[in-house]
């Protein structure tokens, strides 16, 4: 195995998991977002109103992007076993 196939194989896992938290990232920045927004403008200061809201969007794009986070996760799969079988050659 060669360094470079190495770095290879750690840039695809790296670009694979961000690719994967980015939706669940964005949505939790932007709701949370909202929220303080929401908050600072009627000063209610209620932690549970942080909470909830993101906890049910961060579950609806779970739900919604389950099938492309899958075949992203498989593909990374099926990419570092083709590598390791072309190792052996």
């Amino acid at each position: 195995m060669t360094e470079n196939m190495l770095l290879g194989i750690l840039k695809d896992g790296i670009t694979t998991g961000l690719m994967v938290a980015a939706p669940f990232l964005i949505v939790a920045v932007i709701v949370g977002l909202i929220i303080s927004i929401f908050q600072a403008t009627t000063q209610i200061q209620e932690q549970t109103l942080t909470f909830v809201p993101k906890l049910l969007a961060i579950a609806v794009i779970g739900i919604l992007t389950s099938t492309w986070m899958l075949h992203m996760m498989t593909g990374l799969t099926d990419r570092i076993f083709d590598t390791i079988s072309n190792i052996t050659r």
